[in-house]
């Protein structure tokens, strides 16, 4: 049991003994390799003394070899400030109505254009109705169906006799009062009835 004791105990004290020497070394270790670094280390910023030296002389000499040292010096190609790109012109917005190019007189002269004349709509007015219709009652009807034109009695009583006269509508007289209608069939004349409607038209214009 003694000897036991012995021989760890002995066991012990050999390991604390390699283990410090084992240290030692590896103090010793990190010391020369440390002064080794700082040797290096004081030779590397030499020589970097004597290259700026050097580049500095080799600059002022203007040598083929002056724009690589500058660009050396001064960190290279990429701490030169880089050009920024032009910005790009906004799109001007487009004006509405500009793509087609009309102008509000083309609008309204396309509107006249296709509006039917005075005596399209009386003939429509009286075509509508069996029993024949007087003037007044004929103008009272437009006047508000199309309150945009201003139907005067006159211009009406006008273009019903140029109705009647072209064989468009028939002429009644009951009384003192003339009533007008619409012919059945119209008859083949050398002019157009739109033609003669148009005609009559202008005479409203002109009249109005």
């Amino acid at each position: 049991m003694a000897e036991d004791t012995l021989n760890a105990t002995d066991l012990k004290a050999q390991y604390t003994a390699q283990v410090s020497a084992d240290l030692e070394r590896n103090a010793k270790e990190q010391d020369r390799i440390g002064a080794e670094i700082a040797g290096l280390q004081e030779q590397l910023e030499a020589l970097r003394r004597d290259q700026a030296v050097l580049m500095s002389v080799q600059t002022a000499l203007g040598g083929p070899g002056a724009a690589a040292a500058a660009e050396t010096t001064t960190g290279g190609p990429a701490a030169a400030v880089p050009q920024q790109r032009p910005a790009s012109p906004r799109k001007q917005p487009r004006k509405k109505g500009s793509a087609k190019g009309k102008k509000p007189t083309d609008t309204a002269a396309a509107k006249t254009a296709k509006a039917p004349t005075l005596g399209e709509l009386i003939l429509g007015h009286l075509r509508q109705h069996t029993e024949p219709r007087s003037a007044s009652e004929v103008t009272d009807t437009l006047a508000q169906a199309h309150p945009e034109r201003e139907t005067k009695a006159k211009v009406v009583r006008m273009t019903l006799e140029s109705l009647v006269a072209k064989g468009l509508a028939e002429r009644a007289k009951q009384g003192r009062s003339v009533f007008y209608s619409a012919v059945a069939t119209a008859p083949t004349t050398s002019s157009t009835p739109s033609a003669d409607l148009a005609t009559e038209d202008s005479a409203e214009q002109t009249e109005s």
